[in-house]
């Protein structure tokens, strides 16, 4: 059975809000005691957050669907309906989420960091909260905003210091063993390593992460082996460590060849994706060189053959040998150098601004669109709320529903586009819409609303 995952598809549905309450308070002696519909509870929301104990994606792939608690409908009496439960799912931390057409929508790192995934609809209005000197009485609520929903691919970039790299078998699962506590599968067969294996590392007072990224091969960036899979695991290391195996009997691999290769498909993979940390090249970061397996006899003088060449590169070159811990002493203090270094030099995290632009007093609120059918349709956030919220059963709710479209200028609107009696009106998006036949002669807006019976409308009838 598998144990990590690094790449899921998790869809998200928010709690739908609770419809409003449409009572009349009644006692003895007061039949008609005046509206108390309570209030809609608000949906829950779907959120996602950093947790340190959570490592991998895998539980999505067992649960790819989560929703969020719905809403209470209000009741009579005053008594507002109780709200959704929040769903918080852990996620672990360099996780990015992306939409369903791949723009990335968060990229999530740091314990505690949270990004809502889907907000929970409002809950309705009930009839107290709706009363007012025309509409004293009124026999019909709001209904709950239905919660957002949305198809999410989330990634997961493992967070390390230090992202050891180099061709199948060069020695990286033992070399993060004999470094520290990680128990990674070992075997003399190629890919052994099938998921990256992080190891907690000690020099001196220093403590930092090495991953062990599953090897690489030539074109690796381009979807073969499993160096596809696996190269976004180095775009957050702050050093690269390319381990060199000077042992190997394979044909027509040497270390130089072998570090020319890799070197290729790092600069080939951040040519697609970009570079992954703060913007600096893989290429631009130290980089180190680890020549593995000096306990064989061939290999220790094939090291001191290509030393010179690699150091020429300006890179700093260890011989080391995993079996015997030979070597390691010295690479490990050298890493924790470059680890406290770059923590040094690290950008402060400046803490994110609330940034409020309040809309211009004359944006509109609406835009009417003529649709190649000829009809009109009302894109904008607030007719297209309020026709959820309308309970189209109710002539009162829908009467209602007109007034607050008036008052909002949409008529006017509408007869300054070309709109006449009898057209199609669509309010929302284009392919689910709420159509109506327009009816410039019906008043609505301002004293418009002629009080009758509870749930009807004398314009309607």
């Amino acid at each position: 059975m598998a144990e990590f995952a690094d790449h899921a598809v998790l869809k998200v549905q928010a709690g739908h809000g609770g419809h409003g309450c449409a009572s009349v308070h009644r006692e003895k002696f007061k039949p008609l005691g005046g509206p108390d519909g309570g209030n809609g509870g608000r949906g829950g929301s779907v959120i996602l957050e950093v947790n340190a104990s959570t490592a991998t994606l895998l539980d999505f792939h067992r649960r790819p669907v989560r929703k969020a608690g719905n809403g209470n409908q209000g009741e009579g009496n005053n008594r507002n309906g109780a709200a959704g439960d929040d769903l918080i799912i852990r996620i672990p931390n360099g996780t990015v989420v992306l939409s369903s057409d791949g723009e990335v929508l968060a990229d999530l790192m740091g314990t505690g960091t949270q990004y809502v995934a889907a907000a929970g609809g409002r809950g309705g209005l009930g009839n107290a909260a709706l009363a007012s000197r025309t509409r004293r009485a009124p026999g019909f609520a709001l209904k709950g905003e239905p919660g957002e929903a949305q198809d999410l691919t989330l990634e997961l970039k493992t967070v390390a210091d230090i992202g050891l790299v180099g061709f199948p078998n060069a020695g990286k699962s033992s070399l993060i063993a004999a470094m520290s506590a990680a128990r990674p599968k070992i075997a003399d067969y190629p890919f052994t390593t099938l998921i990256p294996n992080l190891g907690v590392v000690e020099a001196g007072d220093v403590q930092f992460v090495v991953a062990d990224v599953p090897g690489l091969i030539p074109g690796a960036s381009e979807g073969k082996g499993l160096g596809h899979n696996f190269l976004k695991h180095v775009e957050r290391c702050s050093a690269l460590v390319h381990v060199l195996d000077c042992a190997t009997a394979e044909a027509g691999r040497d270390p130089i060849s072998d570090l020319d290769t890799i070197e290729a498909e790092l600069a080939s993979y951040e040519a697609i994706v970009g570079p992954g940390l703060a913007g600096t090249s893989m290429m631009d970061r130290p980089r180190i060189v680890v020549l593995n397996k000096i306990d064989v006899p061939e290999a220790r003088d094939l090291a001191d053959l290509v030393k010179a060449e690699i150091q020429a590169r300006g890179l700093a070159v260890y011989e080391v040998s995993a079996a015997t811990t030979e070597g390691l002493r010295e690479l490990r203090y050298a890493m924790a150098q470059i680890v406290v270094e770059a923590r040094a030099t690290r950008a402060e995290p400046v803490a994110e601004r609330l940034v409020i632009r309040p809309r211009a007093t004359n944006e509109p609120d609406f835009e009417v669109v003529i649709t190649p059918e000829g009809n009109y349709l009302i894109r904008g956030e607030k007719p297209v709320r309020w026709v959820r919220q309308t309970d189209f059963t109710n002539d009162e709710a829908i009467g209602y529903l007109a007034d607050r479209l008036a008052r909002l200028g949409v008529e006017q609107a509408l007869a300054e586009a070309g709109a006449g009696a009898g057209d199609t009106v669509l309010i929302g998006d284009y392919d689910d819409a709420v159509v109506f036949d327009w009816d410039p002669e019906l008043m609505a807006g301002g004293r418009a609303h002629v009080a009758g019976p509870r749930g009807s409308d004398r314009r309607l009838a």
